[in-house]
């Protein structure tokens, strides 16, 4: 690290909450507690959105088709998902967080980095912060919340996994570089299964294994990726939370369980997709001049078509009518269509952005981990 970071380090919080959807759906629904759950559609080409914990230890995960999971588990539950009532639980746990902190990065609906450098609750150290975030996220909500605490971002990330669900973990600087160096870099963030198959054929296994590489070794192996590398694999992440981190895109897609045929059910279902969709952007300080629409055929080819105007969409009506000029070169479908999404991207937000790096207030004490 730097002189000025090993001086002065960052005091960051990862907060995760455990199998949030599922947890929600358990909450809710007592019948549903302790027995395998999984948010996402049931039919053949469902997805699962979210499983509970008792789903995951039968090798269930987010993103699997349905059909797989309910073969690993043949006791899971399917609940449909309610994404307008997971917002506003979110909103709530980031309420939370405006307590402790106005350095606030939100990932998700259901994580966050916090800068809390700054000892804004004067609870005397990060630890103790990250202690008072969950236990009012568990009063307040009756869910619960893992978390990791480091002096980077990259750190308290891989921190707040280490002991799900409802667990905690400090990696102070003295611990960093020996916790990296045991580290597998599958676990790296960012690292994903096709880049560590890469890094194994390269005898690269462990952080220390990645440690041991040289600067230009990983750029002519890795890219752009390679800085990164270099820089984590000695516990290094200068970063900084950025409470105003704008979203790239909005978006929602839907597959079918029957393929689209004709021009009035695409049309149909993408006005449906579009009110989704509007939902949504409604509940973010943003609008968007493009809208993407996302044409998936029975035979899995993937088309894109955009359309982009010069005043943002304000209406959902206006995003359904750009939606659908963005779609017409596709109509009538030449085969079946299995899926539809649109995206909203060339997002603005009103507002100057946010401070990047949390600094002391007068007379706050910078905090202790």
């Amino acid at each position: 690290m730097t002189e000025e970071a090993d001086a002065a380090p960052r005091k960051i919080i990862h907060v995760d909450m455990d199998a949030f959807y599922a947890s929600v759906e358990q909450r809710d629904d007592p019948s549903l507690r302790g027995r395998p759950v999984a948010v996402g559609g049931s039919a053949r080409r469902g997805v699962v959105a979210a499983a509970s914990y008792e789903a995951r230890v039968f090798g269930v995960r987010s993103a699997m088709p349905s059909v797989t999971a309910k073969r690993r588990c043949p006791e899971l539950v399917f609940v449909s998902p309610r994404f307008d009532h997971y917002r506003d639980i979110s909103r709530q746990i980031r309420s939370i967080f405006a307590r402790y902190s106005d350095q606030v990065e939100p990932l998700s609906l259901d994580e966050a980095y916090l800068d809390v450098t700054a000892d804004r609750a004067r609870l005397g150290s990060a630890t103790a912060t990250a202690q008072a975030i969950r236990a009012a996220i568990r009063e307040e909500t009756a869910l619960t919340a893992s978390a990791g605490v480091s002096y980077n971002k990259f750190l308290a990330k891989i921190a707040s996994d280490q002991h799900k669900p409802d667990g905690l973990c400090v990696i102070t600087p003295a611990q960093g570089p020996a916790f990296v160096a045991a580290l597998p870099v599958r676990r790296f963030h960012g690292v994903g299964p096709r880049t560590a198959e890469r890094m194994a054929r390269l005898g690269i296994h462990t952080g220390a294994d990645l440690r041991a590489c040289e600067r230009a070794f990983l750029e002519r192996h890795f890219g752009k990726f390679a800085g990164y590398l270099y820089g984590a694999a000695r516990g290094e992440d200068q970063r900084p939370v950025r409470p105003e981190r704008q979203r790239k895109s909005i978006g929602a897609e839907r597959t079918f369980g029957e393929d689209l045929e004709d021009s009035a059910a695409v049309q149909a279902a993408l006005d449906r997709i579009a009110d989704t969709l509007w939902a949504r952007v409604e509940a973010q300080p943003l609008r968007g001049r493009t809208v993407t629409v996302k044409v998936k055929y029975s035979d899995f080819r993937l088309l894109t078509r955009a359309c982009s105007v010069a005043v943002p969409v304000e209406t959902p009506e206006r995003l359904r009518e750009l939606a659908s000029a963005a779609v017409a070169p596709l109509l009538p479908p030449a085969r079946g269509i299995r899926l539809l999404g649109i995206a909203l991207s060339a997002l603005a937000a009103p507002g100057p952005p946010a401070a990047a790096v949390a600094e002391p207030a007068p007379g706050q004490q910078s905090l202790a981990f």
